[in-house]
């Protein structure tokens, strides 16, 4: 399940749409007591997809009969929305921007997906309909928001996932189902037709299993949506990364890996890796990424998620679930001054960052510094969820682009995985980079 193999089997007369989407059901009900797919199109439903790519020409469409999934917060026409809550269920007359894009293209949806209701959590086992379990390990978590979109591509079920990604969710999925997962700076890809969860950090992001894959499908995605108000076009490309280049890693006092030693060896790996593509490790203060991250949950962009559900949140409380209720009610009573108290030292945190950032072509971190069993998240949500937002939910506050990739596994099988990150607007200089670092990996 990748573009390549996808047009190969088209061009050879192999398999056309029709049969693949066939072939694709069969293995969503090999693997229905994961629960991946809150609703699988119908044969009916994807007639009008199928028919019109049996009137196109395969060399006009770059996705051409390309299956793919969207996380059940983006909007599919004529398909309902639940953001993982049954009593928020609608049914849009429009698909999201982005997804209007890539079936213009020849994309075709397959199905929405299971997610840590409204998007909050990083564990994906916030969900009324079901745990969705790791691809490799049953016992362990998928990771999360966009836990039924990495799934998905992780078991061959399509070629490639939208998601979405606030505080980590569209990359750590990616590190615990051995994927790439690519958020593109904030605005670049629209969020139009999208259930907000902080709509001012809010991203689409792409899971594949291929670099080459990631880059062709994001320059389809990052078309400028003059309606999105928070929509910012892509400038032509700051720098590419050289061949020798230097790369940020955080001190070691500042790495966190909760007890995870083969996470560290991992990780340690990684740098040698990047080493032997041409690369220099500086050494960084990774102080006020830290801050920054912690302004996330504990200061005022709470409040965002409670706009977004206030409305089923005062009137019908019972229809979330405990943990995803108590999280978005701290939002009501936040007050304005908190959050221009938190803003005036987020401003402080990103100048900072932008000294560091300078000093180098991109930093690294591991993606998480740890994996959860199902059952452990379940005895202590909150603590587990904290720690896998480690370094990841100082992203979208410090306007950063960040790129996630497996970085080999550890003694059980189970993935780990590294993210690059730089400052917005290098995501071709990060795509780039992220290739550089696969093909060396194979």
């Amino acid at each position: 399940m990748t573009l390549l193999h996808v047009k190969q089997n088209y061009a050879q007369n192999t398999c056309t749409p029709r049969e693949l989407v066939q072939q694709i059901k069969e293995r969503i009900a090999h693997f229905s007591d994961n629960s991946i797919w809150l609703h699988v199109l119908s044969d009916a439903e994807l007639e009008p997809y199928l028919t019109r790519l049996e009137h196109a020409k395969m060399e006009e469409l770059p996705l051409y009969g390309v299956p793919f999934a969207i996380k059940d917060n983006i909007d599919l026409a004529g398909i309902p929305t639940t953001a993982a809550c049954p009593d928020f269920s609608y049914l849009p007359e429009r698909s999201a921007y982005v997804v209007e894009r890539l079936i213009e293209a020849g994309a075709i949806p397959i199905g929405k997906t299971n997610l840590d209701q409204f998007a909050t959590g990083l564990v994906g086992t916030r969900s009324p309909y079901g745990v969705c379990q790791n691809s490799i390990d049953s016992a362990y978590i998928s990771g999360g928001s966009s836990s039924g979109s990495a799934v998905s591509v992780a078991l061959d079920m399509v070629v490639f996932s939208l998601g979405t990604d606030t505080a980590g969710s569209g990359r750590v999925p990616a590190a615990f189902n051995n994927l790439l997962g690519f958020k593109a700076s904030k605005g670049v890809v629209s969020t139009s037709g999208v259930v907000p969860a902080c709509r001012s950090l809010d991203c689409v992001s792409l899971f594949c299993k291929e670099a080459s894959d990631v880059s062709t499908i994001f320059e389809i995605m990052a078309s400028f949506d003059e309606e999105d108000v928070y929509a910012r076009a892509l400038p032509p490309q700051k720098s590419t990364i050289p061949f020798n280049f230097t790369f940020g890693v955080p001190k070691a006092s500042d790495l966190q890996f909760f007890g995870d030693t083969e996470a560290k060896v991992l990780f340690e790996k990684s740098i040698q890796r990047l080493i032997g593509l041409g690369g220099i490790p500086k050494v960084i203060d990774f102080a006020p990424f830290l801050e920054a991250a912690n302004l996330l949950y504990s200061g005022p962009w709470v409040a965002e998620r409670y706009v977004a559900t206030q409305t089923l949140l005062h009137t019908s409380p019972s229809s979330f679930l405990e943990v995803t209720r108590a999280i978005i009610a701290q939002g009501e009573m936040k007050k304005a001054s908190e959050y221009f108290e938190a803003e005036y030292q987020l401003k402080a945190y990103r100048r900072a960052a932008e000294k560091i950032l300078a000093e180098v072509d991109f930093c690294v971190t591991p993606t998480t510094g740890t994996i959860y069993t199902i059952e452990a998240v379940e005895n202590d949500p909150i603590t587990l969820n904290s720690n896998l937002g480690y370094y990841t939910n100082f992203m979208n506050l410090l306007d950063l682009v960040a790129y996630a990739l497996p970085a080999g596994e550890r003694s059980n099988h189970l993935p780990f995985g590294i993210t690059l990150f730089a400052d917005h607007f290098n995501d071709r200089a990060l795509l780039e980079m992220g290739e550089r670092y696969m093909k060396e990996s194979v």
